[in-house]
């Protein structure tokens, strides 16, 4: 199982910490000929009007869009915001990968950051994990082909459809595998499908 981390902006080398933990050697994507060697994709948080740009002006945006309809990519913060269908004053077009509506920054401004328990459902296990939240999108919406994960009291903060995973948090901040196993658990599926 080859695992590409989106190596463009953003803390993609936490990511990459995560699955060393695990036992997963990755790959940093910055080309597209990195990403069509890959089964799965982490999108890592960031800036997502930033990380817009520089994957347009790295070639990633069309084979990403291709990639997401066929394999697995797990997005983080502005990773979550770049896939959604829908960013109400987000200045750029989105990969449109998961039907949901998404509201950046939601919290308020860096200073408003903050450390808090989140409600996962994953493979019908039900636990709690802590979240990161840094400058934060909230879910607003869900489609009917998405599935919920996750709540942060009542906000919808994980979800998932086919190929897309998302989460507004930072898992790889906190050494919790939860969300990234799920995540190659997904890809694994994919893969024997």
């Amino acid at each position: 199982m080859q695992i590409g981390v989106l190596a463009v902006q953003g803390d993609f080398s936490k990511h990459q910490d995560m699955l060393r933990q695990m036992g997963i050697e990755s790959q940093l994507v910055r080309t597209p000929a990195v990403l069509s060697k890959c089964d799965g994709l982490i999108i890592p948080g960031g800036e997502s009007t930033t990380l817009t740009t520089v994957m347009q002006k790295h070639g990633l945006w069309q084979p990403l869009q291709e990639f997401g309809r066929r394999k697995v990519i797990f997005g983080t913060c502005a990773g979550l915001i770049i896939m959604a269908n829908e960013v109400p004053g987000h200045p750029h077009a989105t990969l449109d990968l998961i039907d949901i509506t998404v509201e950046r920054n939601a919290y308020g401004r860096q200073v408003d950051s903050f450390i808090d328990k989140v409600k996962l459902e994953l493979s019908g296990a039900s636990s709690v994990v802590e979240g990161v939240f840094i400058r934060a999108p909230k879910i607003k919406a869900c489609g009917t082909s998405v599935r919920i994960l996750g709540y942060h009291r009542q906000d919808i903060v994980a979800a998932e459809n086919e190929h897309i995973l998302v989460c507004t948090f930072h898992p790889e901040l906190t050494g919790d595998e939860r969300l990234h196993r799920y995540f190659l658990h997904k890809v694994s599926r994919h893969i024997h499908d």
